[in-house]
């Protein structure tokens, strides 16, 4: 993210003017342009920046890194483009040809435990047959944890939020990363506007309120743009964000991931040393079979599931205090008893949480003597014994996930 990158800025600079420009970037083998060789994505421009990818052959990506930059730099040259955000993707068919196209994507990171900093990163062999170090966790990040629903509609968002605060509660130095690149939804939630401030080199300081450091994608485009992004665009970003963000020390980064089990989930299953998963689903049996689904892919790429929340769990009328199981009951405990995961708690439906959710006002920061309050006090209190007695386990590294 360049150093203007964040700014407010209109553009009438066209796809055809940033293609033009790219056709001086000579392809892999100099044969030809990257343009030319159909190596660039669609490319999207928005609030002065320019996003695509260029695919290249996944065992020569990191060879191939001074031409994506090369890319950037001409991008970045035009009137109008304050930034470019480039990545090298393998995961289609490449101008290389077939052979080229199927090769497995290089190693992620191993997973790391939770620890005071960023957890250890396992050597890999490179093409050559010399081991080289995979990229490591977020510095002075000790653990990080995503939130994640099988759909959307199920309060995951507010669930993180409240879970983040929660854990700041408990005393613990905490971060929110919004990976919700179609829908972020963390300024509106905590109340925060304005665009983060450049710090030297590539890197911003993070928003904050009610003590948590936060970023999103809706701190850097405006809510009625229309993000229109393929999967390479999507991983850039989140690693970007991830970072290139100055987070500092903290003992927890809580991820809230976007519903279902896409790309953004698998770039931070891929990339990012995730200490777990925490799963949230509302007690009816179709939330379940969708919150099955997460839990399923979590448990593929070997990303333990920490445990799994019902929200919206019973409803109490606020006018006679009598309960109501609105959308049936103790769904996800006996999911949780069935696969063997910690079930964590049950969450009210309440007119509360909602309010202060839309709000900005999240009901552990506005209301913390309260009930509901006191239930996310008591997730967080259990999520963070989950970490610390995985940490206790000592680490194992994640597989490589191979697009083909």
């Amino acid at each position: 993210m360049a150093a203007a990158g964040f700014e407010g800025f209109m553009t009438d600079v066209s796809k055809e003017q940033v293609l033009e420009r790219l056709r001086t970037v000579r392809g892999p083998d100099m044969d030809g342009n990257i343009v030319d060789l159909g190596l660039v994505s669609d490319v999207f421009i928005s609030d002065g920046k320019a996003y695509f990818s260029i695919t290249v052959p996944a065992e020569r990506a990191r060879a191939l890194d001074p031409m994506r930059a090369a890319a950037e730099r001409v991008v970045k040259e035009i009137p109008g483009i304050k930034a470019a955000m480039v990545a090298l993707t393998a995961d289609k068919r490449s101008a290389s040809g077939p052979a080229a196209a199927r090769a497995p994507a290089p190693p992620p990171p191993g997973r790391g435990a939770p620890q005071g900093h960023a957890g250890h990163a396992h050597a890999h062999a490179a093409p050559g047959g010399a081991p080289q170090r995979a990229k490591s966790g977020i510095p002075g990040v000790g653990a990080i944890i995503a939130v994640a629903s099988g759909k959307g509609g199920v309060g995951k968002s507010t669930t993180a939020v409240n879970l983040a605060l929660a854990l700041k509660a408990n005393g613990l130095r905490v971060g929110v990363l919004d990976a919700d690149i179609y829908g972020p939804s963390m300024p509106r939630l905590l109340k925060i506007s304005g665009r983060p401030q450049q710090l030297e080199g590539r890197m911003i300081k993070p928003m904050e309120n009610y003590g948590i450091k936060v970023m999103s994608m809706g701190f850097l485009v405006d809510e009625e743009v229309a993000m229109i992004w393929r999967g390479p665009m999507i991983q850039s970003a989140l690693l970007q964000m991830l970072r290139e963000v100055a987070w500092g020390d903290l003992d927890v980064l809580v991820v809230d991931m976007p519903p279902g089990t896409g790309d953004a989930q698998l770039t931070m299953a891929q990339q990012v040393p995730l200490a777990g998963a925490v799963i949230v689903s509302t007690p009816q049996d179709l939330a379940l079979i969708d919150a099955r689904k997460g839990l399923n892919m979590f448990s593929k790429v070997e990303v333990p599931v920490l445990g799994i929340v019902e929200n919206m769990s019973y409803f109490i009328a606020p006018d006679t205090g009598n309960r109501y199981d609105i959308f049936g009951h103790g769904g996800a405990r006996m999911e949780a008893e069935r696969i063997g995961v910690p079930f964590l708690g049950e969450v009210p439906l309440t007119m509360d949480i909602r309010e202060t959710s839309d709000a900005g006002t999240p009901v552990v920061v506005s209301n913390p003597d309260g009930a509901a309050a006191k239930v996310y006090r008591e997730i967080a209190t259990r999520v963070w014994q989950e970490l610390e007695t995985l940490k206790g386990k000592g680490e194992r590294g994640a597989p490589a996930i191979v697009f083909e």
